[in-house]
């Protein structure tokens, strides 16, 4: 990887987009990260300044002011050479529960025998290993989850559904991912996670952020009643494993 890894352009008039190689990778990510926080703690200092990683990109953007796209183009270089240590932010690690019993899940027996596996042997595997945040989007809270086991990976469905519960968890080509508010969607539904990932009027409203790790905890149908409502009256409480700072 070059010095300057990223390529910048503009993305419309008061946007400048950095893309770094097109590949899905945890270094990669990380030093998006980095630089992302060590643009808002020693260059980005006013007000309204928001900037969004997914994947290989990141986008700054200001939505109080008038950004001068030439002139931050041509500094950003300087600025990713100046950052000493380049060591990348705290990520945390999240459990979240999913309940994977067939009312929720309408795609778990046509997964497993299109991956040549029992239900049991799939739910096992999707719950065996954490999962890097590497986005946030299409809808707001949905988490982009990379680093799927490559026995669980398939392509979307040919027909995708109109209707997709809230709280939905599905796999889809190397991904998978928690469907935060009813929404059409093409992912392999395989079963739901009863607790809120976003909640607008909270500050964040996401939980969790891009470079985190989340892992799946199998749960029963009464404690998927039990946690849904503890989500609805806001008492549940998120299980976070330990934080630590990336190398």
């Amino acid at each position: 990887m070059s010095k300057i890894p990223f390529v910048t352009k503009p993305f419309g008039p008061d946007a400048v987009l950095l893309e770094w190689p097109k590949k899905v990778d945890t270094d990669i990510l990380m030093d998006i990260l980095g630089f992302r926080e060590y643009l808002l703690k020693k260059h980005l200092l006013e007000p309204g300044w928001e900037l969004i990683p997914v994947y290989h990109s990141l986008t700054l953007i200001n939505r109080m002011k008038e950004v001068n796209v030439a002139e931050l183009i041509g500094v950003l270089p300087k600025w990713y050479a100046q950052r000493k240590g380049k060591r990348s932010p705290r990520t945390r690690h999240w459990v979240l529960p999913v309940c994977y019993d067939t009312e929720f899940a309408p795609d778990l027996e046509e997964v497993s025998e299109r991956l040549g596996m029992a239900p049991e042997e799939l739910i096992e595997a999707h719950t065996a290993q954490p999962y890097r945040v590497y986005g946030i989007g299409f809808l707001p809270g949905f988490l982009y989850l990379g680093g799927i086991p490559e026995r669980l990976k398939l392509t979307r469905r040919d027909e995708p559904r109109l209707h997709v519960a809230a709280g939905s968890v599905g796999l889809a080509g190397e991904q998978t991912g928690i469907y935060p508010q009813t929404s059409p969607g093409g992912w392999h539904i395989i079963g739901s996670c009863p607790v809120p990932l976003f909640v607008p009027e909270k500050n964040p409203p996401c939980v969790v952020a891009p470079g985190d790790q989340i892992r799946f905890r199998a749960i029963s149908r009464a404690e998927y009643d039990l946690h849904k409502i503890e989500g609805e009256i806001g008492i549940y409480k998120y299980k976070r494993g330990q934080s630590r700072a990336e190398n």
